[in-house]
């Protein structure tokens, strides 16, 4: 009793809590929390050990077990694929043969009653239903194209490829690369009267600019030194390079153009200057140098 009113009593100095002080009941305290300590630690110690062999006793069993229940699911569903396909297919397994069998045989063998497989209804019945659909699209309501009308949209497609091709491959010319075409010329008139005109005059006839209808040239009169005069231009005559404004491929329809101004005889030309060149024009209609001749 003395213990526990040492232990209440609020104004105990804590530093008194010391084993071997001198203070009885302290000492008597401090000794009995050490052997409740122990007594705790040798009880967790016990119980550990036997929570140990109570798992190393059951956990062998508890492992078979679950490894059972796992073979008996993958047996189970096996089956189960088993059988889900055998109905796709409509199989019959080997010992129900005898209820299905036809009451005949010959020369001893008997006839199975098998029905129709599913999969070979369900394949059946979905053409049965593509050919409704299929009917009602092209035949009844008109939706789907007819293969002339689908033959002409794929030749649309393909032709605007084609242009596509062509205007990006018309970019990649330079001067050494550049053909006479002169189904380019068309496109190349409106460059011509857009940014050239000012210049060569509407027909080419020439006004500040050199005449562009004769057979004189100052800087020569094929179709690359066409090109190349128009895309660096001429800077010490006061033309400027048309490289920046236009593209490769609108300079060498505007070249073209200027090919066919030649010999076009407009009225009030501009004086010939420059060399003149021969030319000759060939059957394919293309312009072509034959042969260069200074005069």
């Amino acid at each position: 009793m003395k213990l526990f009113l040492v232990i209440a009593d609020t104004t105990a100095n804590v530093s008194d809590w010391t084993f071997g002080s001198g203070n009885a009941y302290n000492d008597i305290l401090i000794a009995v929390l050490i052997i409740v300590m122990i007594v705790l630690l040798a009880s967790a110690i016990v119980v550990q050990k036997a929570m140990r062999s109570i798992l190393d006793l059951t956990m062998p069993e508890l492992i078979k077990q679950e490894k059972e229940t796992k073979e008996l699911s993958r047996i189970k569903s096996r089956q189960n694929r088993k059988t889900s396909w055998n109905n796709i297919l409509g199989l019959r397994p080997l010992e129900e043969e005898k209820d299905i069998e036809i009451d005949h045989e010959y020369d001893g063998i008997k006839e199975l009653d098998n029905p129709v497989p599913i999969w070979f209804n369900a394949l059946f019945y979905s053409t049965v239903c593509f050919g409704v659909v299929y009917l009602l699209i092209y035949q009844v309501f008109g939706w789907g194209l007819s293969q002339e009308q689908e033959y002409n949209y794929e030749m649309s497609i393909a032709e605007k490829q084609k242009l596509e091709y062509l205007a990006q491959a018309a970019n990649l010319i330079d001067e050494n690369t550049v053909s006479v075409d002169l189904s380019q010329a068309a496109a190349g008139k409106s460059i011509f009267m857009a940014n050239c005109a000012a210049c060569h005059g509407n027909s080419g006839e020439g006004t500040i600019g050199p005449n562009l209808t004769d057979r004189n040239w100052l800087h020569g009169g094929e179709i690359k030194d066409i090109f190349k005069t128009v895309k660096y231009g001429v800077p010490e005559k006061g033309m400027v390079p048309w490289e920046q404004t236009l593209s490769p491929g609108q300079i060498a329809e505007v070249s073209n153009y200027i090919l066919t101004l030649r010999d076009s005889k407009p009225t009030n030309p501009k004086a010939p200057e420059g060399v003149e060149v021969v030319y000759e024009v060939v059957a394919a209609g293309k312009a072509s140098v034959d042969s260069t001749v200074v005069k």
